[in-house]
């Protein structure tokens, strides 16, 4: 298992849109993964697990992967939320 907490920064959280291309990103990758907010446990391949979180601007998260590419999941994941900010994701 590999696994790595960050910031939401995008004001507008992981909304509609950036949860959509969040998803599509995680869906690539053959490990399952998942996001921690909180005591909160999700599937990040979901996007209904994904957006009933109502992962908001600010909040830590921290994504996990187990599987083959579980490292380079995580971390494109954690470069895709480190990046995404609401201007750029309409």
């Amino acid at each position: 298992m590999y696994k790595k907490e960050v910031v939401v920064k995008n004001e507008n959280g992981l909304h509609a849109r950036p949860a959509s291309l969040f998803i599509q990103k995680a869906s690539k990758f053959k490990s399952e993964i998942n996001l921690q907010i909180g005591d909160k446990s999700i599937d990040a391949k979901s996007i209904l697990a994904v957006l009933s979180a109502g992962i908001r601007c600010n909040s830590k998260i921290t994504i996990s992967a187990v599987g083959e590419d579980e490292k380079q999941a995580v971390q494109e994941l954690i470069k895709f939320i480190e990046t995404c900010k609401a201007d750029s994701v309409k």
